[in-house]
């Protein structure tokens, strides 16, 4: 089995990187003078700008690329902040017409340059590419499916066979937590990694340069002439973008078989998290402005990752603090109650899961569930004494400390103290039992390292089999939240202990200063999430409601407006049936009682505006009538509309039959929406009068809003969005196999893709590309196919013919709606239009293969 994480071997941490292979080849590197009078420049440069190295070497740059280049690149060497800042300029055109990429950073005195050809097709709307892969993370139900989709969108978005989200433990070793991998290839998922594959000094490079690609592990590293300076220096390239790696690497590489590897540091909180780990077997370079945008989707990723964390930190922290105040109350006024270890281990263990506790106090022991023997007490507290100066300590290896508590590992392995007196200390100790557990490896872990053709210098393994190592003697670790909650409790427990010494009132400040740099951190962060949500949720807020009440506001207007979008886009975003619109919000409520609805009006469309503000206000009616109205009772709505005098459309509800109606003492949200919605979004009118028999509420829409409609249209609207979107468990079943997609859009092929797999595909295989596509049915039997019929600047008949050749059957998908023509001998193909919907999709797949 091959090994899935890239290794970069560099020197220690702040030292700089001197590699004698220089750059990879697929750009060039310049080194100028404070002047910008080259100095330096690899040997490749004629390659790229047609000028032999030694004439370019003490001439100005200006000279090389242009006046125009160099005053770009001069106004973005401003920019640079940080001794590790590097700067980038894309597409930008040079003498002789060309266009480069540029990376720019300062080493010394020196002004280091590094260009590559642009890309041919660049990255188009940057900004709603990152906006949408921030989205699909967002949407992610926990941290496994949070992992996931951000291997999906790395792999997506570079093209790389294997991408995988690598988590780096304490010890340096490593677990493969997420992949998204090519159809053929084998899994590594939850393999892990000996700290020694990524050495300290690569992980602390990992931090200063985030963003790591090998193009092709084959290819020869291009010099740089001279090799030294003046003063007789080599070239730092610590920071550079095209730098060459070990020969080390480079045969770790080749003896996993991998053609070219690219990583992305998650670094949270300023430490090296992890990585995001990509692999393919020949070699690739995506352009520099896509390895740019995975960049900042990688910190992206990190920030969204450490927000998570945060989150649930401060969740358990919170309610770790209300465990210490009750546990500090109930034994604040009686020291005795610390001599009950069950009481005591009770209390802890809804903070910090445990198995046994022991208290030593007053050299003497109590005990409670699994623990050591208690003759070994006193030699555990002996041994902490003699190490711990006063703080908490953890241990998942207790025999590690004391080679005695080998005997007693099977019930006490790991360890958690907590100090709560001055010396000779007294401890409160945290026993868990041992935890046997199978590690799966990705190799032997401790098979010896031998000598290699790399001169004096140890060679990488060269076998990645699956190694599998039973581990015992050790404990679920403790974790850095359950440290600080246990730091927490140790406080309160001192205060406890020390109110009864002569010196309690000084120790028993210290503590409550302690007590309150916890209270104020954790304060810190909950006012950090609550300013992060406040923006988003401000404006439905409802002081006088519940919490479920509010989610359920809020949840319903947002799902109103999804699904007034839903019937718009229907029709191309176009006008839509007012019915429609009626029925839909209705069909939430009445269920099989549509008989208490009356509507009445002649066909009438909506313009896409007004639809989504008219939305909204039917749903606060719905929702008002729903709770208090006519339809928490036994009552009826009547809504009928009409065109005035002036072609205004008058929509008039009447609710009757229901429960006596008051006139509300304030204006919550959903009034202000009924009422100023079609205002202020419409230049209408709206009046709501709260009659005693019923709500009644007329809604004037001005005349360039709305169309007449025909009873197809009407016919079509009577079902509502609710019941076309409803599928059945046998709809569900439509594909028994795998499903090729062929779309060239990044996010609409990610939608589809989980369209098809909620359908029954065993496996989706996407493509961007028709030479892609061919490929993908080189390695696949294919059950069908759905193929975007434009693909950028080609089509996808050539797929369609090859999938007819095979008897696969297929549809396409277009944006075009009706201007679509397709060529002779595949006019009767389905054609779905866009956006890609589970009832659409179930519906024409069912007709192709046979199931409708």
């Amino acid at each position: 089995m091959q090994q899935p994480v890239p290794v970069d071997l560099g020197n220690c941490d702040r030292e700089p990187i001197h590699q004698l292979g220089a750059i990879q080849p697929f750009g060039f590197l310049l080194s100028l003078s404070a002047d910008w009078i080259i100095r330096r420049a690899s040997a490749n440069l004629p390659e790229f700008l047609g000028l032999e190295p030694d004439a370019a070497l003490g001439s100005p740059l200006i000279e090389l690329i242009g006046p125009d280049a160099v005053h770009l690149l001069r106004n973005r060497m401003t920019l640079l902040r940080g001794a590790d800042a590097v700067e980038r300029v894309f597409g930008v055109p040079v003498t002789g017409g060309r266009r480069f990429d540029f990376a720019m950073h300062v080493s010394g005195a020196d002004i280091v340059i590094e260009g590559e050809p642009s890309a041919e097709t660049p990255v188009s709307d940057t900004a709603s590419t990152i906006r949408a892969m921030i989205g699909r993370l967002d949407a992610t139900q926990g941290l496994p499916a949070f992992y996931r989709e951000g291997a999906r969108q790395v792999r997506a978005l570079t093209g790389f066979d294997r991408v995988m989200v690598y988590r780096f433990d304490p010890d340096g070793s490593g677990t493969v937590v997420a992949e998204a991998v090519g159809s053929g290839l084998g899994s590594f998922l939850d393999l892990r990694y000996p700290a020694s594959d990524i050495p300290k000094q690569a992980r602390a490079l990992y931090v200063r340069t985030p963003f790591r690609v090998i193009a092709d592990v084959g290819a020869a590293p291009v010099p740089i002439v001279p090799t030294l300076d003046e003063r007789g220096e080599p070239i730092d390239l610590s920071l550079s973008v095209l730098r060459s790696v070990s020969p080390i690497h480079i045969e770790y590489l080749q003896n996993m078989g991998v053609g070219a590897s690219l990583s992305i540091s998650i670094i949270v909180e300023g430490r090296l998290w992890g990585l995001f780990a990509c692999h393919h077997y020949a070699p690739r370079c995506p352009g520099f402005e896509r390895r740019s945008v995975a960049e900042l989707f990688g910190q992206m990723f990190a920030f969204k990752l450490e927000a998570r964390e945060r989150q649930v930190l401060a969740a358990y922290e919170t309610a770790a603090r209300n465990a210490s105040d009750r546990l500090l109350a109930a034994i604040a006024g009686d020291k005795q109650l610390l001599d009950n270890p069950d009481f005591l281990g009770e209390m802890l263990a809804t903070t910090i899961p445990c198995d046994g506790i022991a208290i030593w106090l007053d050299g003497r022991v109590a005990l409670s569930g699994q623990t050591p023997p208690a003759d070994a007490i006193p030699v555990i507290a002996k041994r902490l004494n003699a190490m711990t100066p006063g703080h908490i300590f953890a241990t998942d290896h207790l025999s590690g400390l004391l080679p005695i508590a080998q005997d007693w590992a099977d019930r006490a392995a790991g360890m958690l103290a907590l100090p709560i007196s001055r010396s000779p200390r007294d401890y409160v100790l945290l026993f868990r039992e041992e935890r046997i557990r199978s590690v799966n490896w990705g190799g032997d872990p401790h098979k010896p390292a031998t000598w290699g053709p790399n001169g004096a210098r140890l060679s990488p393994r060269k076998s990645f089999e699956a190694w599998r190592e039973e581990v015992r003697g050790r404990a679920q670790p403790f974790d850095d939240a359950e440290l600080r909650v246990a730091e927490m409790l140790r406080v309160s427990l001192i205060e406890v202990v020390l109110r009864l010494s002569d010196d309690a009132q000084e120790e028993r400040r210290r503590a409550a200063e302690r007590q309150e740099l916890l209270i104020a951190e954790l304060n810190h962060r909950v006012r950090n999430i609550l300013s992060l949500i406040r923006g988003l949720v401000r404006q439905s807020r409802d002081p006088g409601a519940d919490t479920a009440t509010y989610v359920d506001m809020l949840e319903g207007r947002i799902e109103a407006l999804a699904r007034a979008h839903d019937q718009i886009t229907q029709d191309n975003w176009s006008a839509a049936p007012l019915r429609r619109l009626i029925e839909t919000e209705a069909a939430a409520y009445l269920g099989g009682r549509a008989s208490r609805l009356h509507l009445e009006g002649d066909a009438m469309l909506l313009s896409p505006q007004a639809f989504s503000t008219l939305a909204l206000v039917l749903h606060e009616l719905m929702t008002n009538s729903a709770k208090y109205g006519a339809l928490s009772d036994n009552g009826t709505v009547a809504v009928g509309w009409h065109c005035n005098a002036m072609d205004e459309l008058v929509i008039e509800w009447r609710e009757r039959g229901g429960p006596p109606v008051n006139a509300p003492t304030r204006q919550g949200f959903g009034t202000t929406i009924i009422q100023r919605s079609i205002p202020y979004d419409l230049g209408g009118r709206a009046e709501v009068r709260y009659q005693l028999t019923g709500v009644e509420a007329d809604l004037i829409i001005p005349a360039h809003h709305i169309s007449g409609g025909d009873a197809a249209t009407e016919h079509r609207s009577a079902i509502g969005p609710d019941m076309r979107d409803t599928m059945t468990s046998g709809e569900t079943d439509v594909i028994d196999g795998v499903a090729l997609l062929v779309e060239d859009s990044l996010i609409i092929a990610m939608d589809a893709e989980d369209i098809l797999t909620s359908l029954g595909a065993r496996q989706v295989v996407t493509a961007n590309s028709v030479n892609q596509a061919l490929v993908e049915l080189g390695r696949e039997t294919v059950a069908v196919a759905v193929l975007d019929f434009n693909l950028g600047d080609e089509t996808s008949l050539a797929v369609a013919e090859a999938l007819r050749a095979r008897g696969v059957p297929f549809i396409f998908a277009t944006g075009y709606g009706e201007q679509l023509t397709l060529p002779d001998g595949l006019g009767d193909t389905p054609v779905l239009q866009k956006p890609y919907t589970a009832p659409n999709l179930s519906r024409l797949l069912a007709k192709v293969l046979g199931k409708a």
